[in-house]
């Protein structure tokens, strides 16, 4: 399926009668028909990019999430991973791993859960996800019909939950990609399950389903293989029977 639509949409490219403009990696093609403009805009969005400004809001450090945008010692910082400890009377800690959005370094920190930090303002665009090719994932602005040509990277874990006519949302800060996500909650089909274990337990048991995309889910034992489950898309947690 994804390479006969892949296949459409170099078809609809080849027709264009206007010659390509490219301009700083973007390429824009033309095609007038019954009085009608279709712009079809393939880009190449590469990582990482520079900050040149870095205004924001304060947050706490229990609102430091993964594909956050923060400010930090003067360095702009995207958030990659958060695990939040408890240290007994010590109070409770945000361990976060940060991406420097300029050198593309990556770095550990620590946070207070109670620490002001400065979220930098991004702009969010929602895409109709096509296919995927590559390390390459092919998007479709859902109004205009543009496409984008965005890493794959830019989704981390998150891209083994991408599925064709997905809406994924990309994040911009001063016109450039910082980051791609997918929707929070997505319906998976349970392909291979444990078989349920006997007898009963004082505490609820739960055991490991293997879901279409190939990630491992640990779920309630009456799930079993062909049902559908809503998952959590940002720590592969199970949520509810689809």
């Amino acid at each position: 399926m994804q390479i006969a639509r892949r296949r459409f949409f170099q078809t609809v490219l080849s027709c264009c009668s206007s010659p390509p403009f490219s301009s700083a990696g973007i390429t824009t093609l033309t095609r007038r028909r019954d009085g009608l403009n279709l712009s079809l805009h393939r880009a190449t969005l590469a990582v990482p990019w520079a900050a040149l400004q870095s205004r924001g809001a304060k947050i706490l450090g229990t609102d430091v999430r993964p594909g956050k945008i923060v400010q930090r010692k003067g360095r702009i910082y995207q958030v990659l991973k958060a695990q939040h400890t408890q240290h007994g009377r010590g109070g409770a800690t945000i361990q976060v791993e940060l991406r420097d959005v300029d050198t593309g370094n990556k770095v550990t920190e620590r946070f207070r859960t109670d620490e002001a930090i400065e979220s930098v303002f991004v702009e969010e665009k929602s895409f109709t996800f096509l296919y995927q090719e590559g390390n390459l994932v092919t998007l479709m602005e859902p109004s205009t019909f543009e496409q984008v040509e965005v890493q794959k990277e830019m989704f981390g874990k998150a891209a083994a939950y991408l599925k064709e006519d997905m809406e994924v949302t990309l994040q911009y800060y001063d016109n450039k990609l910082m980051s791609a996500s997918v929707p929070l909650r997505v319906k998976c089909k349970v392909v291979e399950a444990q078989p349920n274990a006997k007898g009963l337990t004082a505490s609820p048991q739960y055991k490991r389903v293997v879901i279409d995309n190939g990630l491992t889910v640990l779920a309630p034992p009456f799930i079993d293989i062909g049902q559908e489950i809503m998952v959590n898309t940002t720590d592969d947690s199970y949520i509810t029977r689809a």
